[in-house]
């Protein structure tokens, strides 16, 4: 029996695809993403399985002649798993989509102060109140808006559209 090239370069795109998935802001892609990286694996554990063979019941077959079992655990396995960060993946789109109104993932203003810090001090020397205001930490969760002040936001920006109504009009990403 002759290798083939197929497999392998399908394996390539669908590792290359899976990447280039994961690499976008949009969470609905990161998570077609993982699903083609779940699917290449899959076909990976099964190309590293060889060639076919009888199968592996004691008495049945000669042990040269038998398909080894562990890729197929192994790929049950992986089906297991991608299934359930799929789930976990689908929450968070389905959690960032209620609280913003959309799945984009916006740019983070605290990550960009904090890579502007210098790099001399240790976080455990650092007195908060000796920092500069654009290098003080965001402001507790308290200080953010409740529920109640969030529907009154989208009341007004919305009036008479109810805000758990899925035909809302595109959001502005979250600024208020």
């Amino acid at each position: 029996m002759t290798p083939t090239v197929v497999l392998p370069v399908i394996i390539g795109g669908l590792y290359a695809a899976g990447v280039y998935l994961l690499l976008d802001r949009s969470l609905t892609r990161v998570l077609l993403g993982v699903l083609l990286l779940g699917n290449a694996t899959n076909l990976l554990l099964l190309s590293s399985g060889g060639p076919n063979g009888r199968a592996p019941i004691l008495g049945y077959a000669e042990p040269e002649e038998m398909t080894d079992p562990m890729p197929q655990a192994l790929i049950l396995t992986a089906i297991v798993i991608t299934f359930g960060i799929s789930a976990f993946l689908l929450a968070i789109i389905y959690r960032s989509w209620r609280l913003v109104r959309q799945e984009v993932v916006g740019v983070d203003e605290e990550d960009r102060r904090v890579a502007r810090r210098s790099r001399r001090t240790d976080a455990d020397e650092i007195d908060p109140d000796e920092l500069a205001p654009e290098d003080r930490p965001a402001g507790h969760a308290d200080s953010l808006q409740s529920d109640a002040q969030v529907e009154a936001l989208l009341a007004q920006r919305l009036p008479g559209v109810p805000s758990d109504d899925v035909d809302l009009p595109l959001g502005d990403g979250g600024n208020r």
